[in-house]
């Protein structure tokens, strides 16, 4: 039985892990080396670093940011915002990410996707996708959720898989920050669409929303921000309570951690 995964996310503005709800009024949240090492300390499978506004703001990421986090933790980083061509890709590995995440790029030309994991391999490559509701579906967003692109949300999530993305980051828009659990239906309708592993994103409150959306969502890893971000539970207590509900993860060796204030 393969392990579910559960992948704190780092949004950074600025320099700073900011969280905000449905893309909105971001708080900070601390040091991005700082929170990454203790998600590491706390037993996280990997940890997710997005740049919210590179692509607004036509720039590239942060590359001293990445490269100070890759240093100092050893757990897989994924990382992306700002990312434009397979150089960008290129310098981000090279700084120490171990995936990238591709979001704004892929919508402007979608082929960039097949290009990169032709390049870097379909395990590297992740397509990052904010979904918000429509009249009908689900929508995406592009430039950090501010920017409508007409898409269905189903529907691109398939075409990315069929491009070969190693995975599928998907967020909800609406529940971004809510605290009211991920949009189930929504995650069980891509997960019904693609083939390869799907993230879910958006919306956890409390450790039965993330058990909620491994099972009844389908998803193959959890991502949480703001549970993690602000001391209401850490990684190794989220990893036990999934354990003793019978679900499939990677435990963490040492003892369960209280979190560290950053």
């Amino acid at each position: 039985m393969l392990t579910k995964r559960i992948i704190p996310c780092l949004d950074v503005k600025d320099g700073r892990v900011v969280k905000g709800t449905k893309f909105l009024n971001l708080r900070d949240a601390g040091d991005p080396v700082q929170v990454a090492s203790e998600y590491e300390r706390q037993g996280a499978d990997e940890v997710t670093f997005l740049d919210i506004t590179a692509s607004s703001d036509q720039r590239n990421i942060i590359l001293e940011v990445v490269e100070k986090t890759a240093t100092q933790c050893f757990m897989p980083l994924t990382v992306g915002g700002g990312v434009r061509n397979i150089q960008d890709i290129r310098n981000l590995l090279n700084a120490g990410a171990d995936k990238i995440a591709i979001n704004t790029a892929a919508v402007h030309e979608p082929e960039f996707v097949a290009a990169a994991v032709a390049k870097f391999g379909s395990s590297t490559i992740v397509v990052a996708v904010d979904a918000k509701r429509a009249l009908e579906g689900w929508e995406v967003f592009i430039h950090g959720g501010r920017t409508p692109t007409g898409h269905d949300t189903i529907e691109w999530c398939e075409r990315m898989s069929q491009m070969g993305a190693g995975e599928i980051l998907l967020t909800s828009m609406d529940r971004d920050g809510t605290k009211e659990g991920y949009d189930l239906n929504l995650l069980k309708q891509v997960s019904a669409r693609i083939t390869c592993p799907l993230v879910a994103s958006g919306g956890v409150g409390n450790l039965e929303h993330i058990y909620d959306g491994l099972t009844t969502g389908r998803a193959d890893a959890a991502l949480a921000a703001s549970i993690f971000h602000f001391g209401e539970f850490t990684v190794a207590e989220v990893k036990r309570f999934l354990g003793e509900k019978g679900v499939a993860v990677r435990l963490p060796t040492a003892r369960l951690v209280e979190p560290v204030k950053v």
